[in-house]
């Protein structure tokens, strides 16, 4: 490792380091079969619950009307343990695993490059959040993100899709070069998909411009550690604001 990176890392706090020193993950292989995240009760009560997220919010009231309707008269405590933030990790799983089937790129097509995939990947998985209809609500994801006990599974998922990203992209990278990127598009990512929570413009449009900002902002300035500090500050922010809404005195 480098002394830049080393650096970069004591400077960074003591939650994200793990992001930024973890071993390079065996995360993709063509070779074996990765197991369903989630059992067969767990993702039908979650995938109700989420089509009542519009309405109702990452809440435990969504929660309830997705077992009812997906033929539990209760939710078991053992089940979901960590209550609407289990139903937000829902989504981040499974829209993660599912971005490799919402957008393919051709072999051929060899004027694509890297930087442009990642693009589209960012603006895709984005999307699947409108489709979702959980962009209205995505201020009580993030407050519930934010949470000291959920933060750690929050960082990593995360990361997870950070590195999905660039595998579907095509990037190649084995120097140090593989941990920066990564923690640079975390944090861009983040922070679009916040600025997306408060976008008001036609089709997002506004949002798509502010992630072309950010990725410019990263090719120059390459500041991988910076990013994932601000979306942090965003994600406390995101707290703080929803709580004020609803009364708290903070």
């Amino acid at each position: 490792m480098s002394p830049l990176a080393l650096r970069n890392i004591l400077r960074a706090p003591a939650a994200v380091r793990p992001l930024l020193i973890q071993p390079r993950a065996l995360y993709h292989s063509y070779e074996h079969t990765e197991p369903p995240p989630y059992r067969d009760a767990e993702s039908a009560i979650l995938s109700s619950a989420l089509s009542h997220v519009p309405l109702h919010g990452f809440t435990q009231e969504s929660l309830s009307l997705g077992a009812q309707q997906a033929g539990y008269l209760d939710i078991s405590s053992n089940l979901f343990p960590n209550g609407a933030f289990d139903l937000v990790k829902y989504h981040l799983v499974t829209q993660r695993l599912a971005l490799k089937h919402r957008i393919q790129f051709p072999n051929t097509d060899q004027k694509l490059g890297v930087g442009r995939r990642v693009r589209s990947l960012v603006l895709e998985r984005l999307r699947a959040n409108v489709d979702a209809g959980v962009v209205g609500r995505w201020q009580e994801a993030l407050a519930l993100m934010s949470l000291g006990e959920n933060l750690p599974r929050s960082l990593r998922e995360l990361s997870d899709l950070s590195d999905e990203i660039w595998f579907l992209a095509g990037d190649l990278s084995v120097d140090t070069s593989w941990y920066t990127k990564r923690a640079t598009l975390a944090g861009i990512y983040a922070a679009t998909e916040v600025y997306q929570s408060m976008d008001l413009s036609t089709e997002y449009r506004d949002t798509e411009a502010f992630l072309d900002r950010r990725l410019e902002e990263s090719r120059v300035l390459g500041s991988a550690v910076g990013n994932m500090l601000e979306w942090i500050g965003f994600q406390g922010g995101a707290m703080v604001n929803l709580l004020r809404s609803k009364g708290v005195g903070i």
